[in-house]
């Protein structure tokens, strides 16, 4: 059973809206905010769903089709938008000129594809929602692509939220593809098993969503992107249904589930997967690491990551990322952990700890060792016993999104953008993606921060995360973020980074994805849409541009 029966989303901001921020502590923050950002802030309320003026529906679904579909405005006004700080800020003010014209909640595949053939023989646009938490617009449902279709509709499968079949000889499953992260974790509990990925929208996404934008869990290294996982997918098009062969490797051909990994819904809507697990972690040990300098910090990740060792967590945090964050007192913190399922990690953190002091580490507080079996899933991130810094990240790392939230309230600029890049180029990528951002603040806002942590270490390179927060005001923060988010675009591939490496592409990207993506691989994308959707369906202007229907 669900464990979430009786609560509601936040149809504006992240999450549930009984984890907000409260008006009292945000009255409470303002002045906080004010002195560090230097500037008053403004609280305001969010706008009440019940004022929104939206346009009435203009498609009707066939009777075949109602009882799964919904035009109710708060539905509508949910599913308008991702949760982006783009989406959080428009929402916020009540600004929702194109919410999707219906909510479609199909319950089996016959449902999905029922939909799906009516709006191919409407011109209705069908956007896969997932559950929402895209940020990067992959979800919404309104720009200049609209005019050319009749309707839109967004595709919530949510409904579909089951383990379907386990094979305990291999170690796999079937899982639907609306099962969001709690769901797909308490079913495979009972067979004493893991899919071990837990984003930080952990709690806010499907199987479905995390194979459709090659999401990157909370692991740092050895398996770290869904696809990585993922053995077999079952993707309804508007032609038919586009069924792979369980396998645990092969080399016929280009495989199809790389191409639908990352497909963002352009090619049809997944429905279910073969996805392989692991035994659920027994042993665990963390420790946290601090590093008087940056680089020093970096050079450990990097001889960890080349060190064959494998850490489950290595999540470097700058100082000013530490300090916001972990407790830090103006060094570099490194977070370190290590699990294993069938044997002890004592050896593999006392080896983690003395490459760390290689490189001028040293250990805060204790190496901190457990068996606990307590699992993992509960919070969302895959934690052992920690020690106070280690602990105090974590729960800034769950309470983040909600905080961002609190910050568009406050009038304040709060995003993030990531990366991936080799180790050759991180200096040069790191040192000027900070100084264009920080640059761009000071001309645009007039000051702000920019903090930055390692999520995933590779042998060859990593992923780094930035932070941003500065002040603005309740009438320009969308201007000019979207001055500050080019301006860090265009540092991150003149460094020869990725546009995203976990995050996805969606619309907000599209214009640097374009460049980033090879010319002859456009045009072979382009033509894969072309051969299993009628144009634009589903997810127009996600990639690629959609042709009129």
């Amino acid at each position: 059973m669900r464990s979430d029966a009786g609560r509601r989303r936040s149809w504006w901001g992240w999450g549930w809206e009984d984890q907000a921020v409260p008006a009292d502590q945000l009255d409470a923050l303002a002045p906080v905010i004010s002195e560090r950002l230097g500037r008053a802030v403004e609280r305001r309320d969010p706008a009440r769903v019940e004022d929104l003026r939206l346009p009435p529906p203009a498609v009707t679904p066939p009777d075949a089709l109602a009882s799964s579909c919904s035009t109710d405005d708060r539905d509508r006004a949910l599913h308008a938008y991702g949760r982006s700080f783009r989406d959080v800020v428009r929402a916020f003010h009540g600004d929702v000129p194109a919410p999707p014209d219906l909510v479609a909640r199909p319950s089996t595949e016959s449902e999905l594809v029922a939909l799906l053939d009516w709006c191919a023989t409407s011109g209705v646009a069908a956007i896969p929602y997932g559950a929402g938490s895209s940020v990067v617009g992959g979800v919404e449902t309104g720009g200049p692509w609209r005019h050319a279709f009749a309707g839109v509709a967004s595709v919530d499968l949510t409904a579909m939220d089951r383990v379907l079949d386990v094979d305990r000889t291999s170690r796999a499953a079937r899982i639907a593809a609306g099962t969001t992260g709690p769901v797909l974790e308490d079913q495979l509990r009972a067979h004493g098993l893991t899919l071990r990925h837990y984003p930080q929208s952990f709690e806010f996404s499907t199987l479905g969503g995390w194979s459709a934008t090659r999401s990157g869990g909370h692991y740092a290294t050895n398996r770290t992107h869904i696809e990585d996982f993922v053995e077999s997918t079952r993707t309804v098009t508007p032609t038919g249904v586009m069924a792979t062969r369980r396998l645990p490797g092969s080399g016929a051909g280009p495989s199809p589930d790389r191409l639908v990994a990352g497909s963002e819904g352009i090619l049809g809507v997944i429905t279910e997967a073969w996805v392989r697990l692991q035994d659920r972690p027994a042993f665990k040990a963390t420790a946290s690491i601090r590093f008087d300098r940056m680089g020093d910090g970096v050079a450990a990740c990097r001889a960890l990551g080349q060190s064959g060792l494998e850490p489950t967590n290595c999540r470097l945090l700058d100082p000013g990322e530490a300090a916001a964050n972990a407790g830090g007192d103006g060094g570099t913190i490194l977070v370190l952990g290590f699990e294993s399922a069938h044997h002890p990690v004592d050896a593999d953190i006392d080896a983690a700890v003395a490459v760390c002091e290689d490189h001028r580490g040293g250990p805060v507080g204790d190496v901190r060792r457990s068996t606990d079996r307590s699992d993992p899933a509960t919070s969302g991130s895959g934690r052992a016993a920690t020690d106070d810094a280690a602990e105090r990240w974590r729960s800034s790392f769950l309470r983040a999104p909600y905080l961002r939230d609190a910050m568009v309230a406050l009038g304040c600029i709060a995003e993030t953008f990531e990366t991936a890049v080799t180790w050759d180029r991180f200096d040069e990528l790191h040192d000027g993606v900070v100084a264009a951002t920080t640059e761009a603040l000071r001309r645009i806002c007039g000051g702000g921060a920019v903090t930055c942590r390692f999520t995933h270490v590779y042998p060859d390179g990593v992923a780094p995360y930035f932070t941003v927060l500065a002040p603005s005001t309740h009438t320009d923060q969308l201007a000019q973020w979207d001055e500050v988010k080019a301006a860090a675009a265009e540092a991150i591939l003149a460094a020869g980074g990725t546009i995203t490496h976990h995050h996805a592409v969606g619309r907000d990207h599209r214009p640097w994805y374009d460049r980033q993506r090879p010319d002859p691989f456009a045009a072979a994308l382009t033509g894969a849409k072309r051969a299993p959707a009628p144009p634009g369906v589903p997810t127009p202007a996600v990639l690629i541009d959609p042709r009129a229907p």
